[in-house]
């Protein structure tokens, strides 16, 4: 279980804060986090962020990058991380963004995401980002892999910040 990992990456020298801000996966990445009891001494809060009006308002995504991708890209998710880092004031952010069905009139065969990891350090960010494929997977079933998958990646960017 990725989440439970968190707690000890999060409150170790120094104390670190996380925010998420989910799109495809509609909370569900929120709901891994604050199931881990303690998840308040480091879990400041989260946002989904469906519509591409809501992404540009509260996380400060770029209209034009996202109108062009249809708000799915490695980009539109890493400014959705950053953006989160900013509206919650915390260290660092996890983001997912994607398509968890087949969409047909925008060339979408099987259901995928970009899930990404933003660091703030002071008023600088780092990023990281990945795709993550969901083939023959319901709509359900991607959404928990989206959730999952940007967990591991968090714990992955956690444990290297952290040397280990």
């Amino acid at each position: 279980m990725s989440a439970a990992e968190l707690r000890p990456l999060l409150l170790g020298a120094p104390r670190w804060t996380l925010a998420v801000a989910e799109s495809l996966t509609c909370g569900r990445v929120q709901a891994r986090i604050g199931a881990v009891p303690g998840a308040s001494e480091y879990f400041r809060g989260g946002v989904t962020a469906y519509a591409l009006e809501e992404k540009v308002r509260l996380l400060g995504v770029d209209r034009d990058v996202a109108e062009k991708v249809n708000c799915v890209s490695a980009e539109v998710a890493e400014q959705m991380a950053r953006g989160a880092c900013g509206l919650f004031g915390a260290d660092f952010a996890v983001a997912t963004t994607g398509y968890a069905q087949p969409d047909a009139a925008r060339g979408v065969a099987e259901p995928f995401a970009w899930i990404a990891v933003a660091r703030r350090e002071g008023e600088t960010f780092s990023t990281r980002s990945a795709r993550v494929e969901c083939a023959g997977a319901s709509r359900i079933e991607a959404q928990d892999r989206v959730a999952e998958a940007a967990l591991m990646l968090l714990v992955a960017v956690l444990r290297e910040a952290r040397g280990a």
